[in-house]
This record gives C-alpha cells, structure tokens and sequence, in this order.
C-alpha cells in the first residue's frame, strides 16, 4: 500500500512582509518570559497568548515565525496551537457568540439554542458570518449548570436562555456594531 502523504508539507502558508512576532514581542519573550523556562519549547503558550492577544487570532505565519524563534519545528506548535480550543487558528467575528455544550445544558435544550443561532445567522459551528460580525462556536462548560441553558456572548454571560431569547440577543449585539 502506497503512503498518502498529508498536505502540510506541500502546503502554502500566506505570507505578508511584516512579521507578526513584532521586535517589541521578540524583545519580551527574550527578557522576561524565556529566562523562566528551562526549555526555550516552555514559551511556547506565552508567545501563542502574545501573538492572539495582539492580532485576536494565531495566523500560520505567526505559528511558523514562532517555531523559529524558539528554535523548535513548526509542527510542534500547530500541534500545541490546535490542541488548545483558546487559540484561534482563523479571525474570529466582532462577536462570538459561544453555546454551552455541558451535560446539564445539553439536559436543558442547548441543541435549541445552537439551532436557533444558525438558523438567525446562516451559519454553521465553528463559522464565521460573511460579513465578519459573527462565530458561532460551541464551548465545553460555562460554568453555570444550575441556570442551564447558558450562552457567552462576548464577554457577557447569558443563562435560562430560551431560543426565542438568543435570536433578540443576537439582534441587539448586531445593532451594537462591533464587539469588546
């Protein structure tokens, strides 16, 4: 049988001319996070925080200007990158409207919410809408099992939350402009 050969090493990574690991961000990973570690593989995490924190996503750049200035392979940190549901591997909505997935909000009609979220805004988990104002994503838990069904919009902790209710919540942030 022949080895089928996964895209990655063919694949092509849109590049710009300016880095995303700016010389100010290369400056702090070398003085004040590195020097923590005993293995410069340690700031990995840090660099990926520093690079979502700035941009609101981890562009492939970025994921490879990293690899190198850690000095380790560019698949060990897609692997750390994609392992992580934090870290964004593509740009994000205005706002990001997250449906919690846990036992008690599943128990408490969670598929509701998330179906009356992609049926307001024509898109499916883990998309973003065309006009750049929506993700949808599902998240593990809120950390608000006894108020299930709960739903994060932005920052902004929803609970009970009733379908006829995320489709007014998701009107109200599109009258709102962009989110944070």
């Amino acid at each position: 049988m022949a080895w089928i050969t996964k895209p990655s090493g063919t694949m092509k990574v849109e590049k710009r001319a300016e880095p995303y690991l700016t010389p100010a961000m290369r400056q702090e990973l070398t003085q004040k996070i590195l020097p923590r570690y005993e293995v410069a593989k340690g700031a990995l995490l840090p660099a990926l925080h520093m690079v979502q924190h700035t941009y609101g996503w981890v562009p492939q750049q970025a994921m490879l200007e990293i690899a190198e200035f850690l000095k380790i392979t560019p698949a060990e940190v897609i692997d750390t990158a994609s392992f992580y549901e934090e870290y964004w591997l593509k740009p994000k909505g205005a706002h990001v409207i997250a449906v919690c997935r846990s036992i008690a909000c599943e128990f408490c009609g969670n598929r509701e919410i998330t179906e009356a979220c992609k049926s307001r805004l024509g898109i499916d988990v883990g998309e973003t809408t065309d006009d750049g104002r929506f993700t949808l994503v599902e998240l593990e838990c809120l950390g608000s099992c006894g108020t299930a069904p709960a739903v994060l919009i932005d920052e902004t902790l929803h609970e009970n939350v009733s379908p006829e209710q995320i489709v007014k919540l998701i009107d109200q942030a599109k009258d709102h402009g962009h989110g944070h």
